[in-house]
């Protein structure tokens, strides 16, 4: 299950779901590179691989823009070579009744959520097939498949990670690289715990389990991706739900 030698790196790494991705895959050997939107942001990332005294480091990358993707990537692959594992997992919402929703509202998430995929895994494509190697994650939604109200832009965006990550997972299938997805249900991180405890409550008693996940708990599954043991799964959603959406 060894990733020693391999290059990960994980956009949104800062916090919550992609922090435990970063950790996880420094746990296996890799050397990670965590993203954030700020300095602020990098430097709770190589704090933490620091106190762990794990490889890698941090870069500032906004998803959304073209110039600030190209710049990190070319950071990342001068500082640490081109990443081998990339976990696509930076995302944003901007919830609202449809009808009541602004086409910026709608843009920014699918810009941030679907069309950053484009932005970050086609440079980092190329080495891959080079390699004859790679592994390539994206992080959906439970509500990517179920749907959700007052979030038709976020579901519409999960939905099309699913459907891109199928339709590559086919054409680089032959070159021993694997695309696949996890789909979290409801996770214990910023996103969530806005919530009231009134909705937390309620929350809680559509999922089987009769609790939120934890973002150790999908770093988990996303690691097992990623691993030598996963070399056989590709264009597959994994859902981490509690039980929540069951097919």
């Amino acid at each position: 299950m060894s990733l020693t030698g391999k290059t990960a790196l994980i956009t949104g790494a800062s916090r919550g779901i992609g922090h435990a991705i970063l950790l996880g895959l420094a746990a296996m050997g890799a050397t990670v590179v965590g993203t954030a939107t700020s300095d602020k942001g990098t430097k709770l990332i190589t704090d933490a691989l620091a106190a762990k005294v794990y490889a890698g480091g941090a870069v500032v990358m906004d998803v959304r823009d073209d110039n600030s993707v190209a710049a990190a990537l070319a950071a990342v692959e001068e500082g640490y070579g081109a990443p081998a594992i990339v976990v696509n997992n930076a995302g944003i919402t901007a919830d609202n009744l449809f009808l009541r929703m602004k086409m910026e509202e709608w843009q920014s998430v699918l810009d941030a959520n679907l069309t950053a995929l484009y932005r970050v895994t086609k440079p980092c494509l190329r080495a891959m097939l080079k390699a004859h190697w790679g592994r390539i994650i994206n992080i959906s939604s439970v509500v990517g498949i179920s749907g959700n109200p007052g979030q038709a832009n976020y579901c519409a965006s999960k939905a099309g990670v699913i459907g891109f990550s199928k339709s590559l997972a086919q054409e680089v299938a032959s070159r021993n690289i694997t695309v696949n997805v996890v789909a979290p249900g409801f996770i214990g991180t910023d996103m969530t715990n806005v919530l009231s405890e009134e909705q937390q409550t309620q929350l809680k008693k559509s999922i089987p389990m009769q609790r939120v996940g934890t973002p150790e708990e999908i770093a988990a599954v996303v690691c097992f991706l990623a691993s030598p043991g996963a070399s056989y799964i590709t264009g597959e959603t994994i859902q981490v739900n509690g039980g929540m959406y069951m097919q």
